[in-house]
């Protein structure tokens, strides 16, 4: 190679390398915001990051755009490993035309992608973007649509992870809303499809960029975002804690874990965590995490539907998928948010191959007409369908309340569920024994006169010993077995190693259809 043209390379790679320059870099700091290359040094293990298509250039010869070319157009890709596994990544540089998408951004994305499926590794966007290069029109457009294709695509194939790490609106926002986990940072990151100066022209409604789209209305009010973090950097360290959980495709494992947590481990507080009252609440989190490797777990939509709770942990060095209903909030009882939050993280967890271990406390669902025209019905049946369409080890545990059509819906042995336990206090009833009472002996509470609240409470005690109990369920063999709360954790591990071996098929179909 002749110096001139040894030259010309260092030269362009180090345009490539310096992005928009200095000053805006340094303004990217000032705004509490990271580079894209040290947001890239900081998630990949250090010196893994190869780069793809560093040299390319966008085509666009209109509005002058032909006098501004920057190497590598505004966006970063390429590939490294965290925590030794191979990952693909890009990252939108704001420092060169805004981070806008043009047709050969896009392409460098997708043939990132690509890669990553031919390769069966994950893939993280790093998102901060002006939006579509406005410049280039419809060119730019297409580029979404070809990355939106290649987003479902892998759907279901890779890991998909996207960090919000600034401006992300219009088109931009649908490619995040397709893959599996979104993560923003708090302050810095917004997503909307109309930002406010539309909103305000269109409905006359006056709202900011951060209440109308930023990090903490996304993670507690629409559940478009699972995790919220401080600054740049805790959100990639969140990227990295989340892939430790997850196999890199649908074909492998999840890695091991490395505790020495006992797996014959008996936790004795468990016994006293769930009240004698019925209607008292307490904090599902507390036997979860007295039940999982060293008390370890990520939760997932932790500010969303409260109600249930779902995320990721390890039972003797295997990663699970864990879903439970939160008596502490709203009784545990299920809503629409809850069923859409648990149904999409079960149906991940089963197209990766993640067990799924339910803890079971519902009192049903939650009734009104807010609810009933929002669409409980078809919502609720969604949590139904994943957990029924799961082929992955299911394993649950009924801690107290089974009522209903929330009890079938909970991982019920009816639904494939291979393991099915439950604590001496579960009640597994059509419904409450109160509700029951009331319609059972209306006649005779409406005869008793004086003595009807009497009566009422001695009925309410005999359905409670009769029905509200996991007996009769055990009796039928939709439970298992019945189990001291302190024999949980290893109750579930030998429910594990029974199940590493599990083959279940569904029918041939093209897929079905989930009532969206």
């Amino acid at each position: 190679m002749s110096q001139s043209n040894h030259d010309e390379m260092r030269r362009r790679l180090a345009a490539s390398r310096a992005g928009g320059g200095t000053e805006r870099i340094e303004r990217q700091h000032r705004e509490g915001k990271l580079s894209a290359r040290e947001r890239i040094e900081l998630l990949l293990d250090a010196g893994s990051f190869v780069e793809i298509d560093a040299l390319v250039v966008h085509r666009c010869r209109d509005f002058g755009m032909e006098e501004q070319q920057i190497p590598g157009d505004g966006v970063i890709t390429g590939y490294g490993t965290i925590d030794g596994r191979l990952v693909y990544l890009f990252a939108q540089d704001f420092t060169v035309f805004g981070g806008s998408l043009s047709e050969t951004n896009a392409r460098k994305i997708c043939k990132t992608m690509d890669l990553a499926v031919e390769g069966g590794a994950p893939v993280i966007g790093l998102n901060d973007s002006g939006g579509a290069r406005i410049q280039e029109g419809v060119a730019s457009l297409g580029g979404y649509a070809d990355i939106f294709l290649r987003n479902t695509l892998a759907s279901g194939v890779v890991p998909q992870i996207s960090a919000i790490l600034g401006p992300c609106a219009g088109g931009a926002v649908y490619s995040p809303a397709i893959t599996d986990f979104i993560l923003m940072v708090e302050s810095t990151s917004y997503m909307f499809v109309t930002g406010p100066d539309v909103i305000r022209t269109v409905t006359h409604e006056e709202v900011t960029k951060e209440t109308l789209g930023g990090a903490q209305t996304h993670a507690a009010r629409s559940g478009v975002a699972h995790f919220t973090h401080g600054n740049d950097a805790a959100c990639l360290m969140g990227i990295r804690e989340l892939l430790s959980y997850l196999p890199s495709n649908n074909l492998d494992d999840a890695p091991a874990g490395n505790s020495d947590d006992d797996p014959d481990r008996e936790e004795a507080a468990l016994d006293r965590l769930i009240p004698e009252d019925p209607n008292r609440p307490y904090d599902i989190k507390r036997l979860i995490e007295g039940v999982v490797d060293d008390g370890k777990f990520l939760e997932v939509h932790a500010q969303y539907a409260k109600n249930i709770v779902v995320g990721f942990a390890r039972l003797a060095n295997r990663s699970v998928g864990i879903v439970a209903n939160q008596p502490a909030w709203l009784a545990g009882v299920l809503d629409i948010d809850a069923s859409l939050k648990g149904a999409r993280f079960v149906r991940f967890c089963d197209a990766f191959n993640i067990p799924l271990v339910t803890f079971e406390d519902v009192p049903g669902f939650l009734p009104g007409t807010q609810q009933e025209f929002g669409g409980i019905i078809k919502h609720g049946a969604k949590l139904l369908y994943a957990y029924a369409e799961a082929t992955v080890p299911k394993i649950t545990v009924i801690t107290r309340k089974a009522y209903g059509g929330a009890y079938c819906v909970m991982a019920s042995k009816h639904l494939r569920t291979d393991v099915n336990l439950a604590y001496p206090s579960a009640e597994i009833a059509v419904m409450g024994p109160e509700g029951a009472v009331n319609i059972l002996y209306r006649r005779e509470l409406e005869r008793a006169g004086d003595d009807a609240a009497k009566v009422r409470a001695e009925k309410i005690a005999e359905y409670r010993d009769r029905f509200s109990n996991p007996w009769i369920a055990a009796e039928r063999g939709f439970v298992d077995a019945v189990i001291e709360p302190r024999q949980t954790r290893p109750a579930l591990i030998r429910a594990l190693r029974q199940l590493a071996g599990k083959r279940q098929a569904m029918p041939a179909k093209k897929h079905g259809n989930l009532p969206l």
